[in-house]
Formats: C-alpha cells, sequence, structure tokens
C-alpha cells in the first residue's frame, strides 16, 4: 500500500520519478532542496519524500536553512557535494583552463579540441588570444601582441597546405574501406557504391585534417582562447572558487567572480562561503603554501632538462608483488589482517607469487577490463619534459598526483618533422624565437603573466606518481593507435620503465601498442563512420 493520498503522489511526481517504487529520482528543479533533501534524509527515519512533503513543500526556504544549519552548525562540509551544476566557459586561455583543471576531485571537465577544430577564427579581425591587462597596461604589450599574431598568422596560413601535405603523403588511394556489397575491406579506387565511396573520403577527410591540425598545434600560443564545459558539486566549486580568487592573474580573478555569480543562480548557497572570511582565510593560506614552495626551490640546485621520461622512484619488485598478492587475497581471507597476510605471502615462493600475478593477467581479454584495487598497492613517480600540447592531454588524467611548474620557454621545443617537409621550419623557428624573446623580456617582472605568449611546442617539466592499476589505465589508453603521437610516446616510454623495473608485474600492462603510425585518426574514424550507418 501506498504511503501517500491521491492528492500527494500528484504533487509528488512533480518533484520525483514516481511515487510509490522504492527506487526513484529527483526532478525537483531546486538543486539546494536537493541537497539539503538528501542530508536531511540521513538525519530522520521518514522515508524522503515524506520528508519533501511535510517540510520542503510548505517552507520555500527550508532547503537554504537546513544547509546553513548543517553547514554552519555542524560543520559538515560533505554536505555541499550534494548540489550539482553544469557551466560553461569560453574565451578563455590555455594558461586559465588549466588551472581549473587542476582541480582533480568532484568535477569533470570537456574541453575543445586542438585536433578536431581549427583555431583560425578571427572576431572584429582579430585572432582569438588573451590579452591580459597587466601586459597591455606596460611597454611590452606591442611586442606580445605582434608574437601572438604572428604565430596565429604562420598557424592559419598552412592548415590546407598541410592538408594538402599529408594527403599527398599518404593518398586515398593507399587505405583499405569497408565495401557494404561484399562485407570485405578493399582499396579505395575498387570501391563502387557511392555510399561507400562518400563515407571513405568522409573517414579519410577527417584523420588528414586531424593529422594537421595536431601537427601544427605546437604554434599555437597558450593565452589561445579555449572553451570548456565543468559539472562539478558544490564543494569542488567552492574550492575552485577560493583558488582563482587568491590567483595572482587577472583573467583568473575575474574568472572567479563571473563563475561565483552564475553559481549563486543555481547553488548559492553550496559556495557562499568561497569569497566570505573563510574564503578569505583559505586564499591566504594557499598563498603562504606558494611562498613556502619558493623558498623551499631557492635551496635546490637548479640542473639541465632531464630525460623526456624518467622513472625516478618504484620499489623493488619482490616487494611490490608481495603487497599485490596479500591485498588481491584479503577480500576472501576471512578473519585475517592484512599484516598476516603480508607475512604469509612473503614466505610463499617466488614462482607462485608470479603465478598468482600471472593468473590475473590472464583474466584481462581488454583494456576496459579494469584491474582490481589490489594493483594499487605499488607506486611509480615519472619526471616527464614533454611539450605543453601534450600535457595538456595527459593533465586529463585525475587519479594520480601531478605536479607541474610555471610554463617557460627554458627546456627548448619540439618541431615534427612534417613542419619541414612542408618547407615552414624558418617560420616555425621565427614564431619560437620570437616567443621566447618577448617571454625573457616578461619573465622579470611578471613571470605570471609571461606564460600567455610561450607555444604548445615548448618543452614543459612535471612529475607524475601513480599507482600500477592507474598506470595500466592510462598507458593502455594513450597509446591506442588514434592518440596523438607525442602522448603516446610518453605513454609508451613509460611502459619500458615500468617493464624494466617491475618485469613481471609489468605482464599485466597487456594492452599497451608499442606500434607507431603515420595516420592515427584512420582506424578509429573509420569504426566511428560504421556506427553512423548501423545507427540510421
Amino acid at each position: 500500500m501506498t504511503e501517500f493520498s491521491a492528492s500527494e503522489e500528484k504533487i509528488l511526481l512533480e518533484h520525483f520519478s514516481n511515487a510509490n517504487d522504492s527506487v526513484f529520482a529527483i526532478i525537483t528543479p531546486q538543486q539546494v532542496d536537493r541537497g539539503a533533501l538528501m542530508s536531511r534524509y540521513s538525519r530522520t527515519d521518514k522515508s524522503m519524500r515524506r520528508i519533501f512533503l511535510d517540510e520542503f513543500l510548505i517552507n520555500k526556504n527550508r532547503g537554504e536553512e537546513f544547509y546553513n544549519k548543517v553547514l554552519v552548525e555542524y560543520g559538515d562540509d560533505s554536505v555541499a557535494e550534494l548540489g550539482i551544476a553544469q557551466i560553461a566557459i569560453e574565451g578563455i586561455s590555455n594558461i586559465a583552463v588549466k588551472k581549473i583543471e587542476d582541480r582533480r576531485i568532484g568535477m569533470s571537465y570537456l574541453e575543445k579540441s586542438s585536433r578536431y577544430v581549427a583555431w583560425d577564427k578571427k572576431i572584429n579581425n582579430e585572432y582569438k588570444f588573451y590579452r591580459d591587462p597587466t601586459i597591455m597596461n606596460s611597454k611590452f604589450a606591442d611586442r606580445y601582441v605582434e608574437s601572438c599574431n604572428l604565430d596565429f598568422d604562420v598557424y592559419s596560413k598552412n592548415i590546407q597546405p598541410m592538408i594538402d601535405h599529408i594527403r599527398g603523403k599518404e593518398p586515398i588511394a593507399n587505405f583499405k574501406f569497408k565495401d557494404s556489397t561484399s562485407g570485405n575491406e578493399t582499396v579505395f579506387t575498387k570501391l563502387k557504391n557511392e555510399s561507400d565511396i562518400k563515407s571513405a573520403t568522409f573517414i579519410y577527410n577527417a584523420s588528414t585534417k586531424a593529422k594537421a591540425l595536431d601537427i601544427l598545434r605546437g604554434l599555437l600560443p597558450a593565452a589561445t582562447l579555449t572553451n570548456v564545459g565543468v559539472t562539478g558539486n558544490g564543494r569542488a566549486f567552492e574550492y575552485l572558487l577560493t583558488i582563482l580568487f587568491g590567483s595572482s592573474l587577472e583573467e583568473e580573478k575575474t574568472l572567479a567572480q563571473k563563475i561565483k555569480h552564475e553559481l549563486d543562480t543555481t547553488i548559492k548557497s553550496f559556495v557562499r562561503r568561497s569569497d566570505d572570511k573563510y574564503g578569505m582565510a583559505m586564499q591566504e593560506y594557499l598563498k603562504n603554501l606558494h611562498k613556502t614552495g619558493l623558498s623551499l626551490a631557492k635551496k635546490v640546485q637548479v640542473k639541465a632538462p632531464g630525460p623526456l621520461v624518467h622513472l625516478a622512484e618504484s620499489e623493488p619488485e619482490s616487494d611490490a608483488i608481495n603487497k599485490i598478492v596479500a591485498a588481491a587475497m584479503y577480500e576472501q581471507s576471512q578473519g585475517s589482517s592484512y599484516q598476516d597476510i603480508l607475512s604469509s605471502v612473503k614466505k610463499m615462493k617466488s614462482l607462485e607469487k608470479i603465478k598468482i600475478i600471472n593468473t590475473f593477467v590472464k583474466l584481462r581479454q581488454n583494456r576496459r577490463q579494469r584491474l582490481p584495487r589490489a594493483f594499487e598497492m605499488t607506486q611509480y613517480t615519472f619526471d616527464i619534459i614533454g611539450n605543453f600540447g601534450m600535457f595538456r592531454d595527459l593533465h586529463r588524467h585525475r587519479i594520480l598526483t601531478l605536479e607541474r611548474q610555471l610554463l617557460t620557454t627554458d627546456h627548448g621545443y619540439v618541431i615534427p618533422k612534417e613542419i619541414g617537409e612542408l618547407g615552414i621550419e624558418k617560420e616555425y623557428k621565427e614564431c619560437m624565437n620570437t616567443s621566447k624573446q618577448v617571454f625573457d623580456s616578461l619573465r622579470a617582472r611578471y613571470p605570471n603573466q609571461a606564460q600567455y605568449v610561450v607555444n604548445f611546442a615548448y618543452n614543459y617539466p612535471f612529475f607524475m606518481r601513480l599507482n600500477l592499476r592507474e598506470a595500466t589505465h592510462l598507458i593502455e589508453l594513450r597509446t591506442i593507435p588514434q592518440g596523438h603521437i607525442d602522448y603516446r610516446q610518453v605513454a609508451q616510454k613509460m611502459f619500458l620503465a615500468i617493464k624494466k623495473a617491475h618485469p613481471n608485474l609489468s605482464k599485466i600492462i597487456k594492452f599497451v601498442d608499442l606500434n607507431m603510425y603515420d595516420l592515427e585518426r584512420f582506424e578509429s574514424e573509420k569504426r566511428i563512420e560504421e556506427k553512423r550507418k548501423n545507427h540510421k
């Protein structure tokens, strides 16, 4: 029997997906009510829908009142995770978007791609790059604008020539496509069906354009404007706002004000502390952390850049295997402590433990079959120096520890071989050298603002610390054929380093692809086109 009357059910259906089932979705439009309702739910034996009828329906301010009580009086910050918002941020630099995407917990991001979208459009006859007020009000303004304009000029005018060059190197006649008549793959020239020819041409054009844009993206300065969609909970947004409000960059402080204004329309109660006394205290704390880091850095002897990918830290494989095997046994070892299990594992023969590891290797049939958490028991720290464009891709991996430095021109830059093949190496180098000159002029007085002029092609040092489970996910994902050549090479070298340090454990990374591909997106575009056809 239902606990609600007919009239109550009618009301409930405006706020919940059903009125009687034991599983239901909360569809009330008020975000604060949703979060407060969930929180109130944990503090009463009433059903959620009854709480809504008794408390929230008659009191329009009940959500905010309850939230304030729980957060302010009880200090229960986790309640802020119950408010969810989605915002779009358009026209921000690649410096600011990385600061936003540094928040790894409680948020998801979708950013404009440099592979599928050409960045050559102008607005009011101006290229889309950020003009920082501090720079624009300084004596460096003209040189900064000239440098960025040069980058975009060279990038824009070479898009079509680079596409033509790629297609000249790898003509469509060299590739095989599906023939719908026979069901087999055949070379393009033997396709007869008009639909097949159209699909093949679409696949080829998309792949070659992506390749051309991949090659040219190194010319773009970090000031290049991008768009990003952000989904996050109130707690994560509040911390993001605190970070941005305390920034030394005018762009990021302005973004904080704008984001806060928009969140106030949906989850105001969840982010209200970001700029009050609590937020100010947090900003001061973060500034002090930054000062402490600067002070400590002065005590370190700066050395020349290291290798592109260096495994800086890992433990002996025997220790790692002991911990992983013990953790794998734990769930089914009723009544035994982890320490007891680990002691027993250490007494086992090495071959027996390796056999257990190999059992897990055999179980995995594809890269989407994730490893059990036991494989989180060993860690790897990698020093990496790769171009900023590549960093933007690896930066998306959240479940790891990543620390990075300011973007500079100190570590040189990469030149894709196709730049020389097209005959534009001189122009490419001119862009890099001009950027470096402007950067060197800016950095003494404006080290943070100077980052805007640095090109994607410039190398960027960062370190990543991750466990074997996450390393498996990253390496297998980032070595797939359609991946960008830069991060594919980094992921491949990460695998080889792990294999050298842990030859037995590395077998679990069984879907790594160590091959090289000239047209990375080709096979992926074929699969996408096949799916399009099947869904028509």
